[in-house]
């Protein structure tokens, strides 16, 4: 791993950012109106319990960049952003700082500026167990984000082919590391079958990162002088898709990729999201005007977040699973080939009152 990749990454994440972007499934969802279920926005608390920490909202500065001059200036201006508005912040792949100290501080200044902040620091799937514990270290993270990308991979020129042992090496890592491991997919999304299998091994939350937002398999193919793996663009499932096919029992789920708009935020918490993270969008202020212009951004999808929250009646984050939504287009076509059952999502709230009040009678009853 090379300086010079982290700033072709960076480059050509930023040139993708400024592109319309489609593909994420959240304008397949729609909430029931229910005009006389509003509450004050005074009344609204974003905060959010995740494993580690409480978060001040539910919004976080996903991995991004680091590793050169050019990305550490990057990193100091969302570090400061993440102070400033109280958000949580994950760094980019820490890997080359293991192998080479000079670029170490162009990770560091995450926490260096964010002394007090929530930090994840971030590894590659395939890193050893002493590694997992050093990127700790150099971030003093509150908790550690374990990627997994083998499409990005196989497209990268010098990619890894060796996919058979990831399951093992991440069992590694939880069992090395004294923070909670948070498992995040680069682009194309975390299957039920995968979420199933991350509980098991104990991973804590799983970031499920569905296409539609920055493509790792574009940015690779740029790489390449020809090209050539044009056929994987778009590989993989939505953040929407895998929210509604998660496992009841699946890790804290997070949920990114194609994240465009306050309400694309409030779209995942109510599908079952726990925090909402944020790269390109947030990559892209950050760029073109700094931690100033990306702190103004940051308050105003929090004010954004918790005017919707309160239209829909929802106090807390978590209120929001019990709002009703209607899911259709190519979602609901991936819903109905997987056997989830869509029907119950549209009537949330009149379950949810009907138990409120079962309880109420057993309480009296007492």
């Amino acid at each position: 791993m090379s300086s010079e990749r982290k700033d072709d990454h960076l480059r050509l994440a930023g040139d993708q950012s400024r592109l319309p972007r489609s593909g994420a499934g959240f304008d397949d969802i729609a909430f029931v109106h229910h005009a006389l279920a509003g509450i004050d926005v005074a009344d609204v608390d974003l905060t959010v319990r995740m494993p580690g920490g409480r978060w001040d909202a539910p919004l976080l500065i996903n991995a991004m960049t680091g590793g050169s001059d050019a990305t550490g200036r990057v990193n100091r201006e969302l570090a400061v952003a993440a102070r400033e508005t109280g958000l949580a912040i994950a760094s980019g792949s820490v890997s080359i700082a293991l192998g080479d100290p000079s670029v170490a501080g162009t990770f560091r200044v995450l926490r260096d500026e964010n002394p007090d902040g929530y930090v994840l620091a971030n590894l590659g799937v395939e890193r050893s167990p002493d590694d997992a514990r050093r990127a700790v270290d150099l971030l003093q993270a509150d908790a550690l984000q374990v990627h997994v990308n083998a499409v990005q991979e196989i497209v990268m020129p010098e990619g890894s082919r060796s996919f058979a042992r990831w399951p093992a090496s991440l069992e590694a890592i939880v069992a090395a590391v004294d923070v909670p491991v948070v498992v995040k997919e680069v682009g194309f999304g975390l299957s039920a079958d995968t979420l199933a299998l991350l509980t098991d091994l104990g991973v804590a939350a799983a970031d499920v990162a569905g296409r539609g937002g920055t493509d790792f398999v574009q940015i690779e193919n740029a790489r390449r002088p020809e090209g050539g793996y044009e056929h994987l663009f778009g590989w993989g499932q939505t953040a929407v898709a895998c929210l509604l096919e998660a496992p009841a029992d699946a890790p804290v789920l997070i949920a990114s990729g194609g994240v465009r708009s306050p309400l694309d935020v409030v779209r995942a918490l109510a599908l079952g999201a726990r925090a909402v993270g944020v790269s390109g969008g947030f990559l892209r202020t950050a760029l073109d005007g700094g931690a100033e212009a990306l702190v103004a951004q940051i308050r105003e999808w929090q004010a954004h977040v918790a005017a919707l929250c309160a239209l829909l009646g929802a106090a807390t984050p978590d209120d929001l699973l019990h709002t009703d939504v209607i899911v259709g287009g190519e979602t609901a076509d991936f819903c109905r080939a997987r056997g989830v059952d869509l029907a119950p999502w549209a009537v949330r709230s009149r379950a949810h009152r009907a138990e409120t009040a079962r309880r109420e009678r057993s309480r009296h009853d007492r």
